[in-house]
């Protein structure tokens, strides 16, 4: 692997959380809130730039990312999907930091709050000895988060229809997906509802 690759942390926090009923975010979560767990966790120096996709009228949330040291992108127009998130993230990182096509990005979706400085030691460790196009962690046969993919398939990204997600670039390029396997239920988990909240918090961890 040359010294010279950069990874860059893209995570999409423009959602409403209609399911959870309030800013999941925001919800506190073993002293930290969530977003702030998971932005400490990716502030480490194999990661370039950490750039967070924010509606522009939740100010709450701008302050907590703004807290914690990572790069806001605020867009005019809420984005309606994560895809669109990833976009204006994927834009912000050409613009500023003119990545090269074997630099990496990883997309690492904000409701994730338990992801763990050992999963992405274990992940970043990989990405960087191997020459994989995409990087998608595994646990119990399941794929989870973050996924990490070269800078390359970014133009590619944004050329998908309209109608599909960014999953369309793993159907796309299936035989060339590293999975990983990591015991580790953490790539898994996400937050999305009461009931996922409360089983959280009840982790004797907290």
């Amino acid at each position: 692997m040359s010294k010279n690759r950069r990874l860059f942390a893209v995570v999409p926090a423009a959602g409403h959380s209609r399911r959870m009923g309030q800013a999941k975010l925001m919800l506190p979560l073993g002293g930290r809130t969530v977003i702030r767990r998971l932005l400490d966790v990716l502030d480490r120096p194999e990661i370039t730039e950490r750039i967070v996709v924010l509606r522009r009228d939740d100010d709450p949330l701008w302050g907590e990312v703004s807290d914690a040291g990572a790069t806001i992108v605020r867009p005019e127009t809420a984005p309606p999907d994560m895809r669109s998130s990833v976009e204006q993230a994927l834009a912000e990182i050409r613009r500023e930091q003119s990545p090269t096509p074997d630099d990496g990005w990883m997309l690492v979706p904000a409701d994730h709050p338990v992801l763990s400085t050992a999963v992405f030691d274990t992940l970043i460790e990989h990405w960087n000895r191997h020459e994989c196009l995409i990087l998608v962690p595994t646990c119990k046969a399941r794929r989870g988060h973050p996924t990490f993919f070269r800078w390359k398939l970014a133009d590619e990204a944004a050329a998908l229809p309209r109608d599909r997600g960014l999953n369309e670039l793993l159907r796309v390029h299936h035989q060339e997906i590293c999975e990983l396997p990591i015991d580790d239920r953490a790539v898994l988990t996400d937050l999305d509802t009461p009931a996922d909240y409360e089983a959280l918090r009840s982790r004797r961890e907290w």
